[in-house]
């Protein structure tokens, strides 16, 4: 299967869990986003990486690259190759002396020390196709008629906080529309989760 190189666009807070954040990757030369969901310290230890920041003490991943190093070993390629009921798995193609090994591991580890040993992250069309969120050419055009668009409310803010909503709920034709609006403001998390709703009511 040909490979798709990603990189990573974002990293924000959770929304949707506590303690969780929202890793986004975005599809090289191309405009599909595939948002996933890791934990607090996964995300620390991308962040620091990414921000070219050097903590007190070395962190678990700090450790595990230096080990490489000390061994002569090099992380080559991270690899994102299946997705199972919404959990993402990734596998490191290591190398020792010309001898490549295929090391299993969590998402977020992978990514956390692809950046790390600069290496290339990629994945599948399979995986893009069921779990990619489209980005859209443009935004619409404001006709700048409209003064008040601080007063609009978040049609999608309100739908995923409301106690008394839930997107199972609502006809297909809105959720429809909540999943435009989702990608217009580029908040691929809550896209994904009202993709995954409109793909399972479509199956059925």
């Amino acid at each position: 299967m040909k490979k798709i190189n990603l990189d990573i666009i974002g990293l924000s807070y959770s929304q949707t869990q506590t303690g969780a954040y929202a890793l986004v990757l975005g599809e090289r030369n191309g405009k599909r986003r595939l948002p996933i969901i890791i934990g607090g310290f996964e995300a620390q230890a991308i962040a620091i990486e990414l921000e070219k920041m050097t903590p007190s003490r070395p962190l678990t991943h700090d450790l595990f690259k230096t080990f490489a190093n000390t061994f002569d070993i090099n992380i080559k390629e991270v690899i994102i190759y299946n997705l199972v009921e919404g959990i993402f798995f990734a596998k490191l193609i290591c190398e020792k002396d010309g001898k490549e090994v295929e090391i299993d591991a969590r998402t977020s580890d992978s990514i956390a020390l692809a950046v790390r040993f600069s290496c290339p992250i990629s994945t599948f069309e399979f995986i893009l196709a069921s779990a990619g969120i489209l980005l859209e050419d443009e935004q619409q055009p404001n006709d700048g008629d409209n003064d008040d668009e601080d007063e609009l409310e978040d049609p999608i803010e309100e739908l995923l906080q409301a106690s008394n909503k839930d997107i199972k709920t609502l006809p297909l034709d809105e959720l429809e529309k909540y999943l435009e609006e989702a990608i217009a403001m580029e908040d691929y998390e809550r896209a994904s989760q009202i993709r995954d709703e409109l793909k399972q009511r479509k199956a059925l």
